[in-house]
């Protein structure tokens, strides 16, 4: 095992980073002179460091560390963030997605990749996961958890950070050559296992690193497959339904309860499943000069693509209007059928395939020059660009020929209902007929060029001005290519009557259910369609709905040392100044439009620390800080649905001219510092959210949206009335919480048990927001939490470790949240209930430089309940099953 001295990150250069003065720093190299050299195992250095990491910064921040390649705590960066306090997670096939930050969503959380906002999109096949999106939100499924050393959580604001994180700031840091000392190589090699795929997928890591004189250089790569299965059942929402009849026209008792209006029937159900063929490579290089103490340039150039093939296959009740029995409950004054026997419904089976891909690309330059003793300067300069590209959506439909008796049943899991034909058979491809055939692309864009400028001034014996410039430049587009009934184009008379053997398979991978389907490649090589590709011939650049935003930032920063009662006290004041210009363009009647908007704001800081012993430190932080809108919700895009008859039709629109969501926070803390990893905290935060962005709904003359006719349903004209929905701001909100950490190692116990540890956390939050026109009821406003808040969450960790082995088992639990308020007259709100996942780790240490290693992910096979309504009924249940891993990590 290598040694650490247990205290020299604070090194001069982690403390530059940390926001710690240099005289600071130089007592605490006075101090490193003298400390003994503790010989500790990997995990407990890593929380140590964290830990000292933690207590020298001026603002409430958590750290991650990882000591060597393939050695995070989780294997997903975003699994790694879910350990720390007031982090919350969503899932999808098991592996962190995106996260929650103190009850606030992703939107409202920025990334930075070496010191450098970023992009990270990707998407999901599950409709109640998202789909593809123009928001803000970072999806940490993009990157490879071995391309980073390093990661950030700063969760109060301080002047000399880029504005834009009311949440937070995640900082990811990846290696750097003059981390280690001298040669380093590292290779890690894992096989993986999913218990619902049943597939073994390779996991490959590798870092070569040296330093020759004044000049190091580092390189690195992570490669991983990833097969995995979600299956389930789902409903599509529910609905309070009437103009259901009887089958018996003699039961006037069940047609009494049919025509009352007051029965809520699932809107239809049916079987689902998920498979993904995951790659995910990520190369990192580090090129650094050092031809002095006082000057470091670094070149970072980072490279990850993620690529995704999914298939997604659904068995479907529809059209069950015609009643033979049913059995409903009493939910909360609701009447809710949870058993419902049907006659002249029908199956309709789905099979899809995609594929899509996101890469991102990242180059920084920095410069880091001590100008003489009491001036410092930083410089950065870098580019980056996100892409996501979806260039194949393929869906098939068959469906059922006649109508059948279909049986729906609730009575045995709420959540996971069952349906079934008694007479029917599911599997016979005599009984379907081709429906139709879809096809759909997706396109995003996101590119960041980014100029910075920093510097530190030493003034009198104990105080430091800060101040810097910044430039940014963020350009995002998007576009969506859509053809229905995709057969009719081929120019083919190819009217199916019965699908043979060719065209179809019987699908049983599905544990409950197994019915036949379209076989999409033989239906699209059928209809000559296995190649084509939908005509974006005429699209132009607006019709991408472009979204640039530049902003010009400066700030200064006065930080001091002083004393009360005797005790030092650390403040940090400053004011960042910024302005953003938004250009948004996109078509309206035929003709290219653009505008043109600034904003721009002063935003206060103020920072302090209270050092009330030697080990007990009091924080408290004022600050004023803003989020940005979502992409989508700035940019010139509109959707108008297709929705014919009497009903008024809806447009969708952007807003181009939305404000920032703005924030006033206050943050105090109380952290006690005591042995190796032991640390103790408490922290109390408050933020008051004002021009908060909701949906409106507006009824609206078509003409007057400067929209073309090409948009209208059939029948539907230019002066046909339309409800707009379209995000504004309007309200104000509060969110408040506390978080509470604990961790220490159990040395005071004899042995064996002296090696035990733990890391704990909780956190409680607390925040509303106004949903307007619930149920579709105009002026029907609720307010509800915010969306992605869960009002308690909790990690624990317990691990043992001597030199040469360790293990832990870490819960991760998250209380309900929702995923939205609605209009629609189905729901007033979807959401997820709360989970627990419990994982597992261990290590044995072959030789001094070959390591063992065993992991358990979701070990419990947590089962994900998506319900719909506050009254809480089922919409989407899924099982992702439990991952395995083993592998061998060397180094050299």
């Amino acid at each position: 095992m290598d040694t650490l001295l247990k205290k020299s990150i604070i090194s001069s250069a982690i403390l530059s980073a940390l926001s710690i003065t240099p005289q600071v720093a130089a007592q605490a190299d006075e101090q490193i002179k003298d400390m003994e050299v503790i010989e500790v195992s990997s995990f407990r250095r890593s929380l140590i460091k964290a830990k000292d990491m933690k207590r020298e910064a001026m603002i409430a921040r958590d750290s991650i560390l990882a000591e060597d390649i393939a050695d995070f705590p989780d294997l997903n960066l975003a699994d790694a963030l879910q350990r720390v306090p007031g982090v919350t997670i969503t899932r999808e096939a098991g592996e962190g997605r995106q996260i929650s930050l103190r009850g606030l969503g992703p939107d409202f959380t920025r990334v930075q990749v070496n010191g450098m906002e970023a992009m990270g999109t990707s998407s999901s096949p599950m409709d109640a996961k998202g789909g593809v999106s123009r928001t803000r939100g970072f999806d940490f499924n993009v990157f490879a958890a071995e391309l980073f050393n390093r990661i950030d959580v700063n969760k109060t604001f301080s002047a000399d950070q880029e504005e834009g994180g009311i949440g937070g700031t995640v900082g990811l840091y990846s290696a750097k050559p003059f981390d280690y000392d001298g040669a380093k190589g590292a290779i890690s090699v894992k096989g993986g296992y999913n218990d619902n795929s049943e597939e073994t997928d390779p996991r490959f890591a590798g870092l070569l690193s040296n330093t020759w004189g004044n000049f190091g250089a580092l390189a690195s790569v992570a490669y991983s497959e990833r097969s995995t299965t979600e299956f389930g059942t789902n409903t599509t929402r529910w609905r309070k339904e009437g103009g259901k009849i009887t089958a018996d026209e003699s039961n006037t008792e069940l047609q009494a309860e049919l025509d009352s209006t007051e029965l809520w029937f699932p809107r239809g159900h049916r079987y689902s499943l998920w498979n993904n063929n995951q790659k995910r490579l990520g190369v990192t290089a580090a090129l650094q000069f050092k031809p002095s103490d006082d000057v470091s340039l670094t070149l970072d150039v980072l490279h990850a693509k993620l690529e995704n093939e999914q298939n997604e296959h659904h068995s479907a009740v529809k059209d069950n209007k015609t009643v033979k029995d049913l059995e409903w409950i009493d939910n909360d004054g609701q009447k809710e059928v949870i058993y419902a026997s049907y006659a002249d419904a029908t199956w309709r089976n789905e099979n899809s395939a995609r594929y899509n891909e996101s890469v991102f690309d990242q180059y920084t330059l920095t410069l880091d020059w001590s100008l003489n003793d009491d001036l410092s300067m930083m410089a950065l300069v870098g580019t980056s660009s996100s892409d996501f590209d979806q260039p194949r959506v393929q869906k098939s439909n068959i469906h059922a020929k006649g109508k059948v008796d279909i049986i729906t049943d609730f009575t045995q899991d709420r959540f996971y209902g069952l349906s079934y034909s008694p007479d029917f058979n599911t599997t016979s491809r005599d009984q379907f007929e081709i429906k139709d055939i879809y096809l759909q692309e997706d396109y995003i864009t996101n590119d960041f060029d980014t100029a910075k400028v920093d510097f530190t001034y030493l003034v009198g014996d104990s105080g430091t001005v800060k101040f810097g410039l910044n430039y940014k430049k963020f350009e995002n587009s998007a576009y969506q290519l859509t053809q229905s009934n995709a057969q009719n184009i081929a120019n083919q008379n190819t009217g199916i009557l019965t699908l043979d053997d060719n065209l179809v398979n019987v699908f049983t991978q599905h544990p409950d259910h197994q019915w036949v389907q379209g076989d999409l490649s033989a239906l699209l090589d059928f209809y000559g369609l296995s190649n084509y590709r939908i005509d974006a011939s005429m699209l132009t650049e607006n019709d991408k709905s472009p979204v640039s935003e530049t902003t010009q930032a400066a700030y200064a920063e006065y930080q001091f040392e002083s004393s009360i009662a005797g005790k030092p006290l650390h403040v940090s004041a400053g004011l960042r100044y910024f302005d953003t210009e938004i250009k948004a363009s996109g078509i309206s009647n035929g003709i290219d439009i653009e505008s043109t908007r600034n904003y721009s704001d002063i935003l206060p800081t103020l920072n302090m620390v209270y050092e009330l012993d030697e080990d007990i430190l009091w924080r408290f932080s004022a600050s004023k800080n803003i989020t940005r809108p979502s992409l989508g919700s700035l940019s010139y895009n509109a959707t108008v649905s297709q929705t014919s008859g009497e009903a008024i039709t809806s447009v969708n629109m952007g807003n181009p001219e939305l404000e920032p969501f703005e924030s006033v926070s206050f943050d105090t803390s109380f952290e006690w510092y005591f042995e190796d990893v032991g640390y103790a905290s408490a922290a109390f935060y408050y933020k008051d959210i004002d021009n908060f962005i909701v949906s409106t709904t507006t009824e609206v003359v078509y003409s007057s949206l400067g929209l073309p006719a090409e948009l209208l349903p059939a029948d539907k004209s230019m002066d046909s009335i339309f409800y707009l929905q379209r995000p504004e701001n309007m309200d104000s909100s509060k969110i408040k919480g506390a978080e509470i950490a604990f961790s220490r190692d159990f040395d005071f116990l004899s042995a064996p048990f002296n090696n035990l540890g733990i890391v704990a956390n909780y956190t409680y939050a607390d925040g509303e927001a106004m949903y307007r026109d619930i149920y579709g009821v105009e002026g029907n406003n609720q307010t509800k939490p915010f969306t992605g808040l869960s009002k308690n969450s909790y990690n624990f960790t317990l691990y043992y470790e001597v030199d040469s082995w360790g293990a832990r088992v870490s819960a991760a639990y998250r209380s309900p949240y929702i995923a939205g308020a609605s209009s629609s007259g189905d729901q007033d709100e979807s959401g997820f209930h709360s989970t627990t996942y419990i994982d597992f780790s261990a290590f044995y240490q072959l030789t001094d430089s070959v390591k063992l290693s065993l992991e358990g992910i979701n070990l419990t096979d947590e089962r994900e309940e998506f319900y719909s309504d506050s009254h809480d009924r089922a919409y989407n249940t899924t099982t992702s099953g439990r991952t395995y891993m083993l592998g061998l990590t060397a180094e050299f």
